[in-house]
């Protein structure tokens, strides 16, 4: 086999002329155009010198992308991988490549090369293979040249008007072409990269964008109903310059709103049309355009044309386009990649027309019309209609019938009668399943395959998600079991589902076993991207098995992982029960759970639109005050120790000055009162856009404010505990640390404050301790066989620690050997906190299901069907 002379793409072959530019930036790094250049010259020449498939399984990651641009630049073909074990091993099985990278963790890098020399007859032309959209797993690729990735690159920076001071925040997977797209035409034109996996729905990314000098971001269309939820329209971003869409049609009316949005605000929206066969981008929308136009496509992107041409049996014309970003054809098997190109022009498969002003506009896909007893439909009609009645659904079908998967709770006997009666066919053409959310693919766009699997009574292939009979993983179930709701979205988060720090334990727990690990940052991700972990990674196949092939773990190891705050929580709760019993002694964990109540508030309670997060604390307050109340009321009825202003929580204010029997409750009283404190100021608009601007500095003035009454330079009323804010304010912090400097400051703050609130040391050394460990350690290593007893005792914490003041009285006989006693009490007073938790925790969903109305209602039903008609 003749060696060929490797020629890359222009674009990654020439980093270095932008120089001391600002190139890629993580969390940590910032990396120069010639810095990264340096980088990616050091990683080509560990691939040879003869051209060879390299297969690349990319992340959001510096490695992954000097790995990506090192492959471009050196002139040897790429095969990115897809996100998802299986299909990815389904390639590397159906193409054996010569060099397999994986990068899956920041700055590990690992390449096994199984070759020196290709086996493969690698076409001089040939730069780049994608899966395509709808093809994810199969063998079909889409092969690209050099000139279709630096053409491609070239076009979108023109028309973006990309310059040296743009930054992208990387809001899609490298593997998928949209965000490869957003890679290449920053890096060709000297612009930079923020490299994150964080999802918009993380208050962290926000911090990215803010003291990131993040100008741009790229989505998909189920990205909006995420910026809905996250209050994207009152956020204040000076630095945004525009947003991008493509992945998918937005629905007009939503173009219009979020592009009058941004003229408001000071940001463009570039609505975009491509496929991965035109190397992502064919068209855009110009911005002036979406308000007027919000249903186009808009104009071909520089150096390309469309033509219309009329399609046989269909009143429609199918979009054709040509342009020097088309790609060279698509491979098959292992022999097509030595074939170089088979087309000039891409037929789109979608109809369209072309509306005098010289936009286009999309009216349908030629593959997704049916022709059923005799008519055709047309499936995204069938879309639109649903739609118009009120309806989130995805349809799908055969010739033989209509198939669609409908969220929500619809009366679907009904809902089927309408829409064939609109589509003018028979009742029994007409398939409707309920399901929790639209199975999607990776790339977030519906998974029709999995849809039209339903109808025939199949599983779904891998990668649709929460479909039930379709590889479910539970996971809407467990939110929807958890949080008493009754609908849960692929787009849903823990949080805005109205998830909190009393209900992420058993949703963290059975998570977990759901899906076999627990992701970072979960609470914050939609259902949609929780999906189970692999059995084993793909690269620890044992010598001489095909990759792919699964290993399963012999032992698991004694100790498992468990987030710091639920340990926390569980031990925090024994010693204050134990204390109080003196059964043993180990004062200051209760003012630990008050640091541990700030770290949660920090990351349960700022996500949202300010309206339904106000709805959302308040909830969470009487969760915590409802069930507080009436073990007090019972406590204040039939013994003498408490006073009516224990039973409205209110003593610190109104009781009298100093410990005494009436302080009790001091911890749950002043909780509610910081609680409700926060939630009054964060539902001022003012305030709220300042603390989600800067996060951690809110945390750190929540400690300044206190420091007065802590070191006793105004009078106090706090029932012998001294002031407690400040140390809300320090877990506050610490949740919201991103940096090694905001850590160690937070540190200093603690080593500065702790000392100085008790004058017992061994107090004071737990209370540092455990605000540490809170913030420099995300888990703790549990024994495996305690960890459902960890996670109970955290859940049921609050009400352990309300209940076991009436609980441990029964226990205190002189006729029973002491010791044994009070050990007798510390358990019971536990078990009975956990039934109550248990008893109030239902209780309290049954009367918000009844406060609702959602028995029986017909909430979330369109009109039409209510009605029974149109």
């Amino acid at each position: 086999m003749t060696e060929t002379k490797l020629t890359g793409v222009p674009f990654a072959a020439d980093l270095a002329r932008f120089g001391d530019r600002p190139a890629v930036s993580t969390g940590s790094l910032s990396l120069s155009y010639a810095e990264l250049a340096l980088r990616v010259e050091e990683f080509a020449r560990t691939l040879g010198h003869g051209r060879r498939l390299i297969a690349l399984e990319a992340g959001n990651t510096l490695p992954s992308v000097v790995a990506y641009l090192a492959a471009l630049s050196s002139g040897n073909p790429l095969l990115v991988l897809p996100s998802g074990e299986s299909a990815a091993n389904a390639l590397i099985t159906a193409y054996d490549p010569d060099i397999v990278v994986r990068t899956s963790h920041p700055g590990d890098v690992a390449m096994d090369v199984r070759r020196e020399q290709t086996s493969h007859d690698l076409h001089p032309d040939l730069a780049l293979l994608l899966s395509t959209s709808g093809s994810t797993g199969s063998p079909k690729l889409v092969r690209l040249s050099a000139d279709n990735i630096q053409a491609n690159a070239a076009a979108i920076a023109e028309y973006l008007q990309l310059q040296p001071a743009d930054k992208a925040a990387t809001t899609l997977p490298l593997s998928y072409c949209y965000g490869m797209s957003v890679v290449n035409s920053h890096l060709l034109a000297g612009a930079s990269l923020a490299l994150t996996d964080l999802s918009v729905v993380d208050p962290c990314f926000w911090d990215l964008v803010r003291t990131g000098n993040v100008t741009s971001f790229a989505a998909v269309p189920y990205t909006f109903d995420l910026l809905d939820r996250v209050g994207f329209r009152d956020m204040d971003l000076p630095n945004l310059r525009y947003i991008t869409q493509a992945g998918g049609r937005l629905a007009p009316e939503r173009v219009r709103w979020y592009a009058d949005l941004g003229r408001r605000k000071g940001w463009d929206l570039f609505v975009m049309y491509g496929q991965t066969e035109a190397t992502a981008r064919m068209a855009y929308l110009p911005p002036e355009q979406a308000v007027v136009h919000p249903e186009s496509i808009g104009v071909p992107i520089p150096g390309g044309s469309f033509r219309l041409e009329p399609v046989a049996g269909l009143d429609a014309d199918e979009l054709v386009y040509s342009g020097p970003n088309v790609m060279l054809g698509y491979a098959e098997r292992p022999e097509d990649l030595g074939l170089g190109r088979v087309l000039t022009e891409l037929r789109t498969g979608d109809l369209a027309r072309r509306a005098p002003e010289g936009l286009y506009q999309i009216v349908g896909r030629r593959s997704r019309f049916l022709k059923i007893a005799g008519l055709r439909v047309d499936l995204g009609h069938v879309e639109r209609i649903l739609t118009d009645l009120g309806v989130t659904a995805a349809a799908a079908g055969s010739d033989a019938a209509v198939t669609a998967a409908v969220e929500g709770d619809h009366d679907l006997p009904l809902l089927a009668k309408t829409l064939a009666q609109d589509l003018g066919l028979p009742r029994a053409a007409v398939g409707l399943h309920r399901v929790e959310a639209i199975p999607r693919l990776g790339n977030g766009k519906p998974d029709y395959p999995a849809v039209l699997a339903l109808g025939r009574g199949e599983e779904a292939h891998d990668g649709g998600t929460a479909v039930p009979g379709a590889g479910s993983t539970d996971v809407p179930r467990i939110f929807a079991e958890v949080l008493e709701v009754d609908r849960v979205a692929d787009t849903d988060t823990f949080v805005s589902l109205g998830g909190d720090s009393l209900s992420y334990v058993a949703a963290s727990v059975r998570l977990e076993h759901a899906l076999g690990y627990l992701p970072e940052g979960w609470h914050l991700m939609p259902v949609c991207e929780l999906t189970p972990a692999p059995h084993v990674a793909p690269a620890a196949a044992p010598a001489g098995k095909p990759a792919g092939t699964r290993v399963h773990r012999v032992q698991r190891p004694l100790l498992a992982p468990m987030e710091t705050g639920i340990v926390l929580r569980a031990v925090a709760i024994i010693a204050i029960v134990s204390t109080h019993i003196g059964f043993f002694h180990w004062q200051g964990t209760a003012h630990v759970l008050m640091a541990v109540a700030g770290y949660n508030f920090a990351r349960f309670q700022l996500a949202g639109e300010r309206g339904a997060r106000f709805r959302r604390h308040l909830r969470s307050i009487a969760r915590i005050a409802v069930p507080s109340i009436a073990v007090i009321g019972f406590a204040f009825a039939v013994t003498d120790k408490y006073a009516w202003h224990n039973v409205v929580l209110l003593n610190p204010l109104l009781g009298p000055e100093g410990w005494s029997d009436y302080s009790r409750f001091w911890f749950v009283e002043i909780l509610v009162h910081i609680l409700l404190g926060l939630s009054l100021l964060l539902a001022i608009p003012a305030a709220d856009r300042v603390v989600r601007r800067w996060p951690w500095a809110f945390g750190v003035v929540l400690v300044a404010v206190d420091l007065p009454l802590l070191y006793g330079l105004v009078d106090s009323r706090y029932p012998g505990q001294g002031p407690v804010l400040w140390l809300f304010g320090l877990g506050w912090a610490a949740a919201a640390s991103r940096t090694q400097w905001e850590r160690i400051a937070v540190t200093g703050l603690a080593f500065l404050t702790v000392p100085a609130s008790f004058d017992n040391p061994y107090r004071s050394a737990t209370i540092l301790a455990g605000c540490l460990v809170l913030l420099w350690l995300p888990t703790l290593r549990v024994p495996r066989g305690l960890r459902r007893v960890t996670a109970l005792l955290a859940s049921a914490s609050l009400y352990i620690y309300v209940t076991h003041w009436l609980v441990y009285p029964l226990f205190d006989s002189a006729d029973v050997f002491e010791p044994l006693a009070k050990g007798l009490a510390v358990l019971a007073s536990l078990a009975c906190g956990v039934l109550y938790w248990a008893a109030a925790t239902r209780a309290m969903g049954l009367g918000e299901r009844w406060l609702k109305g959602r028995p029986g209602s017909l909430r979330g039903r369109p009109a039409a069907v209510r009605s029974g008609g149109r």
